[in-house]
């Protein structure tokens, strides 16, 4: 019977565990964005810049930070990837994560999944993603990927309710921004290079709940 209770216990010991946080997160007072995209830039001048997936039309760009709840939340560009970014600021969005563990962040537009990167040592030593594209093939320059993240932002801040005629409007120009490219292949649910800000929020945050 010990032999038995042993390996159970063996069993349920998760082979992965997240470093957790030993003290809350340093909270930034003033826009984090600069640090952040210097942060990114130096992955992408050092471990990223080989990569066969990346997409050297495209460069490090922080989009759009703002406060929301009292946290800070903008998105970030990448030559590999699109994420929506959350850092503490002392609000009220924001929860002490480890490396890897998801947490579930209400917005006006819906409740998206973020995944938490926690490095104590590191120059942003905490912060949440939420990644949007992955990788970034279908962009065939910066615009258009400045634009994407912009457009992601305005609907994240944006109750599904709020569409307006000029939301038509303005999502028609968002995917004229990169009219040239296509879909990636591996993504055939996507409806176009930039899908409808709203919808593709929505969509995102449904797959979520």
């Amino acid at each position: 019977m010990g032999e038995t209770s042993d390996m159970m216990e063996r069993v349920r010991t998760p082979l992965y565990r997240a470093c957790k946080p030993g003290e809350a997160a340093l909270h930034y007072t003033e826009n984090p964005a600069d640090a952040l995209a210097a942060k990114y830039q130096s992955v992408w001048e050092t471990s990223m810049h080989d990569m066969p997936f990346v997409n050297n039309a495209l460069s490090v760009a922080a989009i759009g930070f703002r406060r929301h709840e009292g946290d800070w939340v903008g998105a970030v560009v990448t030559p590999w990837s699109i994420n929506l970014v959350v850092l503490p600021g002392g609000g009220t969005l924001w929860s002490d994560m480890g490396s890897g563990e998801r947490v579930k962040i209400a917005f006006p537009v819906g409740t998206l999944e973020f995944i938490s990167d926690y490095d104590p040592g590191g120059d942003i030593p905490a912060y949440q993603y939420c990644t949007l594209f992955a990788p970034v093939s279908q962009f065939t320059q910066q615009e258009a990927a400045v634009a994407a993240a912009e457009a992601a932002l305005e609907s994240l801040f944006s109750p599904p309710e709020s569409v307006t005629t000029d939301d038509a409007v303005q999502d028609e120009t968002v995917q004229a921004a990169d009219a040239q490219s296509a879909p990636a292949p591996e993504r055939p649910e996507d409806e176009s290079v930039v899908p409808p800000r709203r919808a593709f929020l929505r969509r995102l945050a449904g797959r979520q709940t």
